[in-house]
């Protein structure tokens, strides 16, 4: 199978999603991965070792194993998580296996490089910058007895669990380095994809790394927003996917977008969304990509269909 070249941006559950479904798509996919979790195994590995918190690297790798026992068998023991309340309790085996390498080379890519192909990954995983980060927002009634006061909160796993309105985020440092081989994905892409995923953990975050929001303005790729199928969460109170797109006009005025994809469950008014769209230079696409179960969950092959579609739509301009 051949197909466009992609390279997808975000980080956790969103992006492993992302991943599932675009291996139907295509072979040649490079996975950008935010390095601001500081929770759980990721965030205790990060504090011990000061590496770039393995977690969400671990997932995207997983998601792009081979569709064989052998693929499967590694991705499972990759996302193995040990029970107890002992050293290693908590700690997902695939977050160890990645900071051992680590620890054996120096440079964090090959050892992702090694990884994969353990799993026989159809894919690439890169870090999205070169230096651990952490996120810190403003937040607008993070304190129950202070609804009108706006609160500095610190740390990807704190953001995630603050109630009230994020009026902005950033990182820390503030300009962090890039992997080249993160600027050159997206420079020698034919489509770049951002999300699904928590808007300003996963999404935005990329935004604010300054070589790679300037390779999102330059790159000759086309660029795809896949929105989130619950938007009202924690991070996004009171936001619509109109809400969003204004969100990502306001941190990325500088960059356009071609394609927006929206589930029709989080879509209020077509007109009206599709309006805001074209703001942004984009065309909006309406495919249902959740589970008939779940439907917060994305279906990968309902997403894979609706990805098939709109990276048809159009070709890298020339």
């Amino acid at each position: 199978m051949s197909g466009p070249v992609v390279a997808a941006l975000g980080g956790g559950h969103g992006l492993a999603a992302s991943l599932a479904a675009l291996r139907f798509v295509t072979d040649e996919i490079t996975a950008i991965v935010t390095v601001a979790d500081n929770g759980g195994s990721s965030g205790r590995l990060r504090g011990e070792f000061g590496v770039l918190p393995p977690g969400d690297l671990r997932m995207a790798l997983s998601a792009l194993c081979e569709e064989t026992e052998w693929g499967h068998t590694w991705r499972d023991v990759l996302q193995h998580r040990f029970e107890g309340t002992g050293p290693l309790g908590g700690h997902a085996l695939g977050n160890l296996l990645i900071v051992a390498l680590w620890e054996l080379h120096d440079d964090p890519v090959a050892g992702l490089e090694l990884v994969g192909r353990l799993l026989n990954a159809r894919g690439r995983v890169l870090p999205m910058a070169a230096v651990p980060l952490d996120i810190e927002a403003d937040v607008l009634g993070a304190r129950a007895d202070a609804p009108h006061e706006v609160t500095v909160v610190r740390g990807q796993s704190q953001l995630a669990k603050t109630r009230g309105q994020v009026q902005e985020v950033r990182l820390l440092p503030a300009d962090p380095p890039a992997y080249p081989e993160s600027v050159a994905a997206i420079r020698s892409a034919d489509w770049v994809v951002l999300g699904p995923g928590s808007w300003f953990t996963s999404v935005m975050p990329h935004l604010l790394v300054p070589d790679l929001a300037e390779a999102l303005a330059v790159t000759r790729a086309r660029r795809l927003l896949v929105l989130n199928l619950e938007m009202v969460t924690t991070e996004t109170a009171g936001y619509s996917a109109i809400h969003h797109l204004e969100s990502f006009a306001a941190y990325a005025p500088g960059i356009r977008l071609d394609a927006v994809l929206a589930d029709p469950s989080v879509v209020d008014d077509e007109s009206a969304l599709a309006q805001a769209c074209r703001a942004v230079g984009a065309e909006l696409h309406v495919h249902r990509v959740g589970m008939s179960t779940s439907p917060t969950q994305h279906d990968r092959l309902r997403l894979a269909a609706a990805l098939q579609d709109v990276l048809g739509s159009g070709s890298r301009p020339a």
